[in-house]
């Protein structure tokens, strides 16, 4: 059984494709977030720590729409297009997995959608 995830308070799927699905009533996948802002759909910040944070606010947003937490939160996939800025990034994610943080992969791609900097899906597990 899969149940389709979606909240105004994320910014809305602009493929074929939802915000998250959750399977088995204790399981969620996400979509990749990227840093936009959930009202207008554009671009927060030209940074890669004020798109990071957009991001991940964007991804807390969906996990709560399902009745989930940062914490439940086991694996992250994080893109980025500069891996200099890996650092950068670690810092404001470290803001959002206080404890326990999830087993994460980290990598650079050439282009992600809009010009974003960052993008970042997860996986997470009540209990």
């Amino acid at each position: 059984m899969k149940e389709i995830v979606s909240t105004e308070k994320a910014p809305a799927a602009v493929g074929p494709y939802s915000q998250a699905i959750i399977t088995d009533d204790r399981i969620i996948f996400t979509s990749g977030q990227i840093p936009l802002d959930p009202k207008t759909g554009n671009v927060v910040g030209s940074d890669i720590a004020t798109q990071s944070a957009q991001a991940l606010k964007n991804l807390e947003a969906v996990l709560e729409e399902a009745g989930f937490q940062m914490k439940d939160v086991v694996k992250t996939t994080v893109f980025i297009t500069d891996m200099a800025q890996f650092a950068v990034v670690n810092e404001v994610y470290a803001n959002f997995f206080v404890a326990g943080a999830p087993a994460r992969s980290c990598v650079e791609v050439s282009k992600l959608p809009k010009g974003c900097l960052v993008e970042i899906e997860a996986i997470a597990v009540k209990e």
